[in-house]
């Protein structure tokens, strides 16, 4: 272990891995490494003692610590996916549509995206979305359907969407659909009764939020060309270093300096060259430390502009995603190839939830937007009328002040003003991303005019990583919505509502159960989607 002056560097020369902190960060780090050297915490960890987060932890830990070997044991994998690929390339299919939500897609997109590799993940439910997939040449495509419970509606729903335009361009789904699961799943049962080209199981015993280098995040990445073997060569190459009781560990720097007293992280990539590692990370620290009111708040900031303007300088710590091993941040600055980031930052994260004193593995939050979700789906009831409606922008939400305010500027400026000195604002889009590529960017001027982190989620997928944090981490958030009526909607197959339907029950879902959890929320509902320009000049001020 290196210290000086004010900076820890934890380092793995061979797999050039590398962690730097430095500021007050640092001092947070000093205090608290040598106990977790002492307490073995790194090869407890790599040898998968369940007992490290607590007795309350202890029977959850006990069946999902299986990621800590994925680096060799999910070679199993590799001999039937090769075999797959040659097949499928050797009839013309080279298009790889990835169905899922959250963690069963991440990790995989990340994968996809640093290799320069084609790969249409459809994670949405929007009518749009789904439509725009289905629009792209069948003839050369696979759908590769993951789900880890196999028993998500949005799955469901858009696998049968899948299906449906594979056999209306007749062609037989079960020849090119392929599946990865956990083992005893619904979905496995389902697989196996109606026949697939493929089935991946996984080890349930793999955390969902922990399984980037498990078939979820290897299985599409093979079958859209990537040559995953390097990835799980990479994350070999550091296991060893990752599981060492030393203050040279970069796991146990990176985890100590995440659980410093600054609640907000920042993610900011500085040519670091693996693409969209800031999602996944955003996921993984948000499910994973986000409950029982403690937690760690990511922020996405825009590539080369980590800034938030200065005075969130007391709240937030900022991670520099770097190409250089030798580069000093000026806070924090992770450096290495691909698979070994994938690893640290799993290890560290684990770290840094047992440092806050949360499991990292359960998600007790989740299920009540599900639920809200499912009721609304179920309910014959139009659903509550908007407190008012402002050129065709309708609003809704529990904050009493909106009885007394008729457009939406006013709507934004009383929900800005339930904002805490050490709260933040996360704005939730049920939109087309696709279609909406510029919107996350009215994300920095909002913080800078309310001088406070804001964060930017697409919905539905946010509901499986930052979801949890949003109803189980710290209770001073403030919430804001958008969805937006279609023009034209899509059925889907075999169930008795639309996707306009469900993503828009989906987004009032998890608005009542914001609201339940005592978050203040404000959805507004665009009758226009044009008006996506207005609510984003609406936001920058």
């Amino acid at each position: 272990m290196t210290a000086f002056l004010s900076t820890w560097v934890g380092f793995d020369s061979e797999a050039h891995l590398a962690v730097t902190v430095g500021g007050d960060v640092a001092e947070h780090v000093s205090a608290l490494l040598p106990t977790q050297v002492e307490d073995h915490v790194a090869s407890r960890l790599g040898a998968g003692d369940p007992t490290l987060w607590g007795p309350a932890a202890e029977a959850d830990a006990a069946s999902h610590l299986g990621w800590t070997a994925l680096h060799e044991t999910a070679r199993r994998h590799l001999e039937p996916l090769e075999e797959l690929f040659v097949d499928l390339r050797g009839e013309g299919v080279n298009r790889v549509v990835l169905v899922g939500m959250g963690g069963a897609t991440l990790a995989a997109q990340v994968i996809c995206a640093t290799y320069g590799v084609p790969l249409v993940t459809l994670d949405s439910t929007s009518p749009d979305r789904v439509r725009a997939a289905l629009a792209g040449d069948l003839r050369s495509t696979v759908m590769v359907v993951a789900s880890k419970s196999g028993s998500t509606i949005e799955t469901e729903a858009l696998r049968a969407a899948v299906e449906s335009a594979f056999t209306e361009a007749g062609i037989d789904p079960r020849r090119r659909m392929v599946v990865v699961t956990d083992a005893g799943s619904p979905l496995e049962a389902a697989a196996r009764a109606k026949g697939c080209r493929g089935l991946f199981l996984e080890d349930p015993s793999v955390g969902g939020r922990f399984s980037a280098l498990s078939a979820f995040g290897l299985v599409p990445a093979a079958l859209a060309g990537v040559p995953v073997l390097e990835v799980l060569d990479e994350a070999a190459a550091v296991a060893e270093s990752l599981e060492e009781d030393d203050r040279a560990n970069p796991a146990l720097v990176l985890g100590a300096a995440l659980a410093g007293r600054r609640r907000f992280l920042v993610v900011s990539d500085h040519g670091s060259g693996i693409v969209g590692l800031g999602d996944w990370i955003e996921h993984l620290v948000g499910g994973a430390t986000g409950k029982g009111g403690k937690g760690v708040v990511p922020v996405l900031a825009a590539p080369q502009a980590p800034d938030l303007g200065q005075p969130d300088a007391i709240d937030c710590r900022l991670v520099s995603l770097s190409a250089d091993d030798d580069a000093e941040g000026p806070v924090l600055t992770v450096s290495g190839t691909l698979g070994a980031l994938l690893l640290l930052w799993e290890h560290a994260v684990a770290v840094t939830a047992r440092l806050l004193g949360v499991d990292p593995f359960d998600e007790p939050d989740v299920e009540s937007s599900r639920t809200a979700a499912r009721d609304l789906l179920e309910s014959d009831s139009p659903g509550p009328a908007p407190a008012f409606v402002d050129d065709g922008i309708e609003a809704y939400g529990t904050l009493a002040e909106l009885s007394a305010v008729t457009t939406v500027h006013e709507a934004l400026q009383t929900l800005e003003e339930c904002l805490g000195s050490d709260g933040y604002l996360a704005v939730l889009a049920y939109l087309d991303r696709e279609a909406n590529p510029s919107l996350p960017g009215a994300r920095r001027a909002l913080a800078q005019r309310l001088a406070r982190p804001v964060t930017f989620g697409w919905g539905p997928r946010y509901l499986h990583s930052t979801g949890q944090l949003h109803k189980g981490g710290p209770a001073s958030g403030v919430f804001l919505l958008l969805t937006a009526d279609f023009s034209e909607d899509l059925a889907i197959p075999g169930l008795p509502f639309t996707f306009g339907r469900l993503i828009h029950a989906q987004a009032a879902g998890d608005a009542r159960s914001l609201s339940e959890a005592g978050r203040p929320v404000l959805r507004l509902n665009l009758t226009d989607r044009t008006q996506v320009a207005r609510v984003a000049a609406l936001l920058e001020g």
